[in-house]
């Protein structure tokens, strides 16, 4: 079967002149069901079931996942992450990208067949496209079709349901940074702000056109990964592949002659469902190839004929290509080890500093115009401005205590509160009397403690200045 992407040269005029490009063709997938589109199936719903349903749940009274660019905080779970903790915000897209790495190594494009938001939007899609118009065969029939009022009811139906989640796409996404509750409610009142309109407006355009239209061009010549994946494959890693050994020559249809000039035939009937239910549109039987987005479809499909055939199934199955050759294999290799070793002990520690986290921070400036300062009375001062911030979403109370040499002592205010997410410049004088004590200089600390959570305390080290002998 040819490739509905293959360009075809074709003499474009007269004189010779030859045409490089040939007009797109629409790729119209096959519903196919089997064990691991079952597992596709499940991947997807619970990845578009996430998305959706993450900004309606709360946590303590609030959205637990909230994203406020203009309050500069990230809430997720009754956890506030402010600027600060850019680090954590790190931390996850390392350990992101080495799972992506991990899990490349070892089964190739796993992520973009099973839950790679492009997929997963494209499935939906297409079974709606599926409920509507059809299976492959009654839509490519429909697109041959005249204009009729089935037609237009059913292709109209289907781009309102497009346009449906597309914008129900766009709505979600934007409730991630904005309350969607008080963005939902203010739907029926116009009252979304000019930022809300164009990013709802944004992604609603975006998803209808990429899940909708462009589909695989995404995943062929938008999306990077395709591209470098390359680079993490080796020929221990599970592709899917076919087994050329097996299944050639091809003989068509299922009650085939055994030979074919007296050479016995492969198992491969060259039905083609392995092409129709490629959302690529490639045929695997050709080698791995950079479009393979390792949904399994053609695998299933392929078992399915196999079945009726009464031919063991495997002829198009996830191997290596060293299995292939007849070649010693293993799956589980220093590679991978390594990528999976590293991918633990960043996750370990990501998670006992997610779980040590303070909600308190606690920054001590000293006074930059004077190393210290002589008082009429005598005294010996150092001034200090403490800048204190709540990270937590509660109300909490507060105590603030000095630990130094003795005769130090500590003007300010010794107990506060700090509304969630708030901030308190305190300014702090640290003294001592030189006629009654000596104090050197020396290293001194600021100790933040909550009142309401004695477990919940912030150390500042800093330095008191004290005249030189």
């Amino acid at each position: 079967m040819s490739d509905p992407r293959r360009i075809e040269v074709k003499d474009a005029s007269p004189d010779g002149a030859v045409s490089l490009y040939s007009k797109r063709e629409r790729i119209q997938v096959k519903s196919i069901s089997g064990r691991f589109q079952t597992i596709r199936n499940i991947t997807i719903l619970s990845t578009m079931g996430l998305y959706l349903i993450l900004p309606w749940l709360r946590w303590d009274g609030q959205q637990a996942v909230l994203f406020d660019l203009p309050g500069r905080q990230f809430r997720i779970f009754g956890m506030t992450f402010w600027p600060q903790d850019f680090l954590f915000l790190s931390w996850s897209l390392i350990i992101a990208a080495f799972a992506l790495f991990f899990f490349t190594v070892l089964a190739g494009r796993v992520y973009c067949g099973y839950v790679c938001p492009q997929t997963t939007w494209t499935r939906f899609f297409q079974w709606i496209e599926h409920w509507l118009e059809g299976d492959r065969h009654s839509r490519l029939k429909m697109d041959q079709a005249p204009w009729t009022a089935s037609k237009i009811l059913r292709r109209g139906s289907k781009h309102v349901l497009w346009l449906l989640l597309a914008f129900l796409t766009g709505l979600t996404f934007v409730g991630y940074f904005s309350p969607i509750t008080d963005l939902s409610a203010r739907i029926l009142t116009f009252g979304w702000g000019g930022w809300e309109l164009f990013w709802v407006g944004f992604f609603t355009v975006a998803t209808y056109g990429n899940a909708g239209f462009m589909r695989e061009q995404v995943c062929l010549y938008m999306c990077p990964y395709a591209r470098f994946q390359s680079v993490m494959f080796d020929r221990n890693t599970l592709i899917v592949s076919y087994d050329e050994e097996r299944g050639e020559p091809r003989g068509k249809g299922a009650k085939k002659k055994q030979t074919v000039a007296d050479n016995p035939l492969g198992d491969c009937i060259d039905c083609g469902l392995c092409v129709q239910v490629c959302p690529t549109g490639i045929d695997i039987r050709d080698g791995l190839q950079y479009e393979c987005i390792t949904c399994a479809a053609c695998i299933d499909a392929c078992d399915d004929v196999m079945d009726h055939i009464d031919k063991p199934r495997g002829l198009i199955r996830y191997t290596t290509e060293n299995a292939l050759e007849h070649k010693p294999s293993s799956v589980i290799r220093p590679r991978l080890i390594g990528y999976g070793i590293a991918l633990v002990l960043m996750g370990t520690l990501f998670m006992a500093s997610l779980y040590g986290r303070v909600p308190l921070q606690v920054d001590v400036l000293r006074d930059r115009n004077q190393l210290y300062r002589t008082t009429s009375s005598g005294t010996i001062e150092n001034i200090y401005r403490l800048v204190i911030l709540n990270k937590s979403q509660d109300t909490e109370r507060y105590e603030l205590l000095l630990e130094g040499p003795e005769g130090l002592s500590m003007e300010t205010r010794k107990q506060f509160t700090l509304q969630g997410g708030q901030t308190l410049n305190l300014p702090v004088t640290v003294s001592y009397d030189p006629y009654v004590v000596e104090v050197p200089s020396s290293t001194i600390w600021f100790t933040v403690r909550s009142l309401d959570d004695p477990d919940m305390e912030k150390r500042h080290e800093s330095r008191f200045i004290a005249p030189g002998r």
